[in-house]
């Protein structure tokens, strides 16, 4: 809830100053600094529009916005002409991937076993249709190999110690033909392999009480035959983008390689099936809205505004963005604010996430700005399942803006433009914008 003296000081502020564009205060300094600061920040926060966003977010969630897809590409090219109608020069960033389509058909059947089974593929479980006998290969590791002779046999491995990849590759050596997996504790799981490989052969992944059942099985009836079939597998490399527009430093003739950076960032895919109109949609439309009202005010920091791809398949597109910085770009880089679920009327409240669980200048600098535009500062706690965790691993101080927790519909057909909040995005976008705001000012004074 907005602090009600606030926003009476502002609607007053409002009332008596003269409406001018932002722009005319972009270089000149004078004696009453702070009031002209003040009359500033107040214009730019009230020209934030939530009807902006959610309108930006009505048009990118009209569908799914899966990676690599047409959708994603019809994404990226709204995202760049809402970037290039505000003024900035933008550059579309590509990146390959390894795309995955799971099977349609995945078959197990074990000679005289009569308990139901339901296998699950692996992320790059490859196709193929195989029969042989089902051999106990423990954990899969070489020493557990070292007197097995798998040759045109079905390997049944424990989840463990070692990856899935690994524990493949290490009975595909010994001559297995097919794999099945099981979970070594409770419950299901989404299994991978981590990535294609030419030495993969067709697996599947049981539960741990399908999968003890089924070693009690084999040990009565050694020798059972297993008959396993995977179809409509397939990995290829695939396209997907990052979309970066750059806010130059507008207040000093010093080289740009002295110049602090400031990331604003999110994700503009979402998962199959889902319309992502909080995921990320809104967090999209956010940056792009911060990208507007910033455009014209002083600074001496470099801002950059970025919509990432492939977040849902692991990070991939702010992963290889931070790993194709420079080392120069990556010590001036001060701060990534990464907005990210930042709109559902159906979420808890605001929270700060940083990978370490520790402060750092963006969450600093986010609750100073939450305390003055709310009373309170916003909580922080540990997350990394965002497009911040590339950042911080660089070193670069970074912190994921989310609700928590999470809406009933998160990665489901029902995350829609219905279930956003404009009053949310209004909230999120006041305090990064202040906070950026506070972190330029006092980078302009440093210098």
């Amino acid at each position: 809830m907005k602090n009600t003296i606030i926003k009476f000081a502002v609607a007053a502020i409002l009332g008596l100053s003269v409406i001018a564009p932002i722009a005319t205060f972009a270089t000149h300094y004078t004696s009453n600094q702070e009031e002209v600061e003040s009359n500033i920040e107040t214009k730019i926060l009230q020209s934030l529009n939530a009807d902006s966003m959610y309108n930006n977010i009505k048009t990118l969630a009209k569908t799914p916005r899966v990676a690599g897809t047409q959708q994603e590409d019809a994404a990226v090219a709204f995202i760049k002409k809402q970037f290039e109608s505000y003024g900035y020069k933008t550059k579309v960033q590509a990146f390959t991937f390894n795309d995955y389509t799971a099977p349609h058909t995945i078959g197990l059947e074990v000679e005289r076993f009569s308990v139901k089974l339901d296998p699950q593929a692996l992320e790059y479980s490859v196709s193929g249709k195989v029969t042989g006998e089902v051999i106990d290969a423990g954990l899969g590791q070489k020493k557990d190999l070292e007197q097995m002779d798998l040759t045109g046999k079905i390997a049944l491995l424990q989840r463990g110690v070692i990856s899935f990849k690994e524990k493949m590759l290490n009975v595909a050596a010994k001559g297995a033909i097919g794999v099945i997996f099981f979970n070594n504790e409770p419950g299901n799981i989404m299994g991978s392999l981590g990535e294609p490989h030419e030495g993969f052969v067709p697996s599947v992944l049981l539960t741990q009480t399908e999968g003890e059942t089924m070693i009690s099985h084999i040990k009565k009836y050694p020798r059972a035959v297993a008959s396993l079939k995977i179809e409509g597998a397939k990995s290829e490399k695939n396209t997907s983008h990052n979309v970066i527009a750059t806010k130059k430093p507008n207040v000093s003739k010093k080289a740009k390689e002295t110049h602090d950076i400031v990331v604003i960032s999110a994700h503009h895919d979402s998962v199959a099936g889902a319309p992502g109109a909080n995921d990320d949609a809104s967090g999209t439309a956010m940056t792009l809205e911060l990208a507007r009202v910033m455009k014209a005010i002083p600074t001496h920091t470099e801002i950059r505004f970025i919509t990432f791809g492939a977040e849902e398949l692991g990070l991939l597109g702010s992963t290889h963005y931070v790993e194709h910085l420079s080392k120069g770009e990556i010590s001036r880089i001060v701060a990534n604010f990464n907005l990210d679920m930042v709109g559902s009327k159906d979420a808890g409240d605001l929270i700060l996430q940083t990978v370490d669980n520790k402060p750092n200048l963006v969450t600093e600098l986010a609750q100073e700005a939450s305390t003055d535009l709310n009373g309170e500062p916003t909580p922080y706690n540990q997350g990394e399942n965002s497009d911040h965790v590339p950042f911080a691993k660089a070193g670069i101080p970074a912190a994921l803006f989310i609700h928590n927790p999470a809406e009933p519909w998160y990665h489901k057909p029902e995350d829609s433009i219905d279930k956003i909040s404009k009053e949310k995005l209004k909230d999120v976008s006041e305090i990064v914008t202040l906070a950026v705001m506070n972190q330029t000012r006092r980078e302009y004074y440093a210098k």
